[in-house]
């Protein structure tokens, strides 16, 4: 994959691109604590088929520019998303792939400017919506301890200590048996940078004000779209996403893939490649 630089929505992207110019957009978010790279096994698959994929680093995430206004909502990462298609799309209807916080944007994408997106994949983030609130059971909570600590003021210094230690633990936590020692270096790398972690720790803490009880359900998503989760993700349980079936559109389809965690894209690269260009080339 190619390294790029490219200005869109007021900020400066790094991006790794893949494939023929004149291919269709596919774009590929990832989360966190991750970088672009986690698309290494499915960009190239995509521009194979002869999709234009483009992964970018998201907004705060180095070599990505920090976000000028503060904004790391998800409908600020949704606008970057759909301003990248503008950039990028060359006047067609693309595809959006997102993992972990960039599922949430792929779902609040599409939800906004439809005409844009002919599919779209997420993984690992099942949609909620509002009923995010009715889903965090005791076990969700449990595994969602890092969610809590990023509410404090000491958040950013407790997940600098020891390299970055967090990131170690999340991994090992979320992905068992996984070894991503090259995976995890590149994540680390996109934090490291003067107010790259406090970043990534504003998209939790200016999540809760997109919770509300009195928010809309789920976002309203006509695009046909695929959901893939990890039978065995300790991030959000399995238990979480058969909860959450009836946020999804009636049509969407929604896949549990045996013997992966939360970075399923990088554990089992050849079960979520064919998966997604099933669904993409039907």
């Amino acid at each position: 994959m190619l390294e790029q630089r490219l200005t869109a929505n007021g900020i400066e992207f790094g991006l790794l691109v893949d494939g023929p110019e004149d291919g269709d957009l596919a774009l590929c978010l990832h989360g966190f604590p991750d970088s672009a790279w986690t698309w290494r096994h499915l960009a190239p698959a995509l521009a194979a088929r002869g999709f234009r994929a483009v992964a970018p680093y998201l907004r705060g995430y180095a070599p990505t520019s920090l976000a000028p206004d503060g904004d790391y909502t998800m409908a600020a990462l949704a606008s970057d998303a759909n301003a990248l298609h503008e950039l990028l799309g060359d006047g067609r209807p693309g595809v959006v792939v997102g993992h972990d916080w960039g599922a949430a944007a792929a779902y609040t994408a599409v939800a906004a400017e439809p005409d844009r997106w002919r599919q779209a994949v997420a993984l690992s983030v099942p949609l909620t919506g509002a009923r995010a609130l009715d889903l965090f059971c005791h076990e969700q909570m449990r595994r969602s301890w890092y969610s809590f600590l990023f509410q404090l003021p000491v958040a950013e210094r407790i997940a600098s200590e020891g390299d970055f230690a967090i990131v170690d633990r999340l991994w090992a936590d979320w992905s068992p048996g996984y070894e991503g020692t090259e995976d995890i270096r590149r994540a680390k790398d996109c934090l490291r940078g003067p107010g790259n972690l406090a970043a990534a720790i504003e998209y939790y803490r200016q999540t809760p004000s997109e919770l509300r009880p009195e928010a809309s359900a789920s976002p309203e998503i006509v695009t046909p779209l695929l959901y893939i989760h990890g039978a065995n993700d300790g991030c959000i349980g399995v238990d979480v996403v058969r909860a959450a079936r009836e946020s999804f559109p009636p049509a969407a389809s929604i896949e549990i893939l045996d013997w992966a965690g939360h970075f399923l894209q990088l554990e089992r690269p050849e079960a979520v490649e064919r998966l997604v260009l099933d669904f993409l080339i039907a």
